[in-house]
């Protein structure tokens, strides 16, 4: 008889590993993992080492900062027993004991996840409610992990909040959202609450120099930086952005690159950016509107370069309150900002950021994009030119100009400075006021105000005819613009003189009744009988 040989099973192909996006191959297992996050974790480790765990914790903030990670780390924390199995709540669980790597890998039996968004309902929590009444199977605590706890129904909510005020001590209750506003205030004030910061840039760039180091990516730091500004705070999203900048790097080995990823984001070129600036602040229309169209032409869109204009405005502006220069920066730009810093005034930069915010929002919603920023462009340009409120102020009064604040197009020079910046007379203060754009002010203190007292810097209004109070702070803001001084403004119950329109008034009927009783006007009449006198010169002076 043949012997017969058992060859055993034939050899299987090697199965090879499913990719795991950054996002998820490099989700925190550990509190020292979590960046951006020291105050809570400071918190809750001294909670756990000092046996003060609260029965519920809300975790709260933006997408991707670790709300979820945050709440497995706790229920890892709460439930590690230890290497050796002796082990209690720590902060630092071991990630090597039974507990600790069910918890991880999603199937450990009393860690239930729930998503809010899916399971809404008050059948949903009901099933929460009857199975928290039951001891846990292996571990030391029941965790319940329901995110985006906001989505549950109103009657969700009032089913849930006496087994959460009071559950029984085996049960910890972890949420977290994105919108705390939309949790009734019954269920906040039931939960610790942590709220996740968003993550700073710098941090950012620095995790992902350490994710790329382990992928063996080489990247440029302009380039994490890049993608660390436009994550926004968030590491998930931050984690994203490089994935696909390492798929966009492609196989030839030159890594992560700044201009990859500015083409990958469609970001504008900071250098760019920064001559484009300098054209609008030198009022070079036909260079500014070249530099936008390049821009465009390379793949840019319009309403990221409105955008980076905005940051570089708001940059200036921190640079020139003495604010903390953001080290991600490239050196040339930190140096630009600086300078302009120093030659620009704060009422320019306001001014040049509310006008290129009205034209970003004008861009977004344009039917024709490229034509609005444009259009936005030019008006940065010939608005530049224009006084600020201020300066037209002293313009009118008199008084001697400030120095320029940008360099646009070259203004007059500015007469003498007169021997006071006062008005003589309450008339002339008004005629000052109308002249300086304060028309609507102008106007009712023509038609309501009965002079007392004009004693400069004091003036004294009648009380028979009260002025609004709104008025009053709206004409001592003015004059303290016009003349650098405080004025004090009062009222005082006497009659006081007549307004400055009833005294024009009756100077035109005088002037009239002075015409008629000339000899000349008054044969004319008599001679023409039902003839009337014509008087132009009639008028009110609102």
């Amino acid at each position: 008889m043949a012997d017969s040989f058992d060859l055993g099973e034939p050899p299987q192909p090697v199965k090879a590993e499913a990719y795991r996006v950054l996002a998820r191959k490099y989700r925190p297992q550990t509190f020292a993992e979590l960046i951006g996050q020291d105050a809570m974790v400071t918190t809750l480790g001294n909670a756990i080492a000092r046996d003060r765990l609260a029965h519920a914790f809300l975790m709260t903030g933006v997408r991707g900062v670790g709300k979820t990670s945050t709440a497995r780390l706790i229920a890892k924390a709460l439930n590690c027993i230890g290497p050796d199995g002796q082990g209690g709540p720590t902060i630092d669980p071991c990630g090597v004991c039974e507990p600790c790597r069910a918890i991880a890998e999603g199937r450990h039996i009393d860690v239930i996840e729930m998503d809010a968004a899916s399971h809404t309902g008050v059948d949903d929590v009901r099933e929460i409610i009857d199975a928290s009444r039951y001891a846990a199977v292996s571990a030391r605590f029941k965790i319940y992990i329901v995110d985006e706890v906001h989505m549950l129904s109103k009657n969700a909510f009032n089913a849930l909040l006496k087994t959460l005020e009071e559950p029984p001590a085996h049960v910890k209750f972890l949420f977290a959202t994105t919108e705390v506003n939309k949790v009734p205030i019954t269920v906040l004030s039931r939960c610790q609450r942590f709220d996740l910061r968003r993550i700073p840039a710098d941090k950012l760039a620095k995790h992902f120099a350490e994710v790329c180091e382990k992928e063996g990516v080489a990247a440029e730091s302009e380039a994490l930086a890049l993608i660390a500004r436009a994550a926004e705070g968030s590491a998930r999203d931050g984690l994203s952005i490089l994935d696909q900048a390492i798929a966009h790097a492609g196989l030839e080995g030159g890594g992560v690159t700044a201009d990859a990823v500015r083409q990958m984001l469609g970001l504008s070129d900071r250098g760019a950016v920064r001559d484009l600036f300098a054209m609008l602040l030198a009022g070079d229309s036909a260079g500014a509107l070249g530099s936008l169209r390049r821009q465009y032409d390379y793949g840019v869109d319009p309403v990221a370069v409105l955008r980076a204009l905005l940051e570089t405005v708001h940059g200036v502006t921190l640079s020139k309150v003495g604010g903390t220069d953001d080290l991600a920066q490239a050196v040339e730009e930190r140096a630009a900002r600086t300078d302009w810093a120093a030659n620009l005034s704060f009422p320019a930069l306001h001014r040049l950021w509310q006008l290129l915010l009205k034209g970003h929002d004008e861009v977004a919603h344009a039917a024709l994009p490229i034509e609005a920023a444009e259009m936005a462009l030019l008006r940065v340009i010939h608005a530049s030119s224009l006084p600020d409120p201020g300066e037209l102020a002293r313009r009118l009064a008199g008084a001697p100009e400030a120095a320029p604040t940008q360099a646009p197009a070259p203004v007059p020079a500015a007469p003498p400075p007169p021997a006071s910046l006062v008005p003589a007379d309450f008339a002339a203060l008004v005629d000052a006021l109308d002249g300086g754009g304060q028309l609507a002010l102008a106007a009712r203190l023509r038609h309501g105000a009965r002079l007392v007292r004009y004693a400069p810097p004091e003036i004294v209004f009648s009380g028979s005819r009260p002025i609004a109070t709104d008025t009053l702070a709206e004409l001592a803001a003015a004059l303290k613009c016009m003349t650098k001084q405080v004025w004090k403004l009062s009222l005082d119950d006497v009659p006081g003189e007549p307004t400055l329109n009833e005294r024009q008034l009756a100077a035109d009927a005088a002037e009239r009744q002075a015409m008629l009783d000339t000899p000349l006007v008054r044969a004319a009449l008599a001679a023409f009988p039902g003839a009337e006198l014509e008087w132009p010169n009639q008028r009110s002076t609102a």
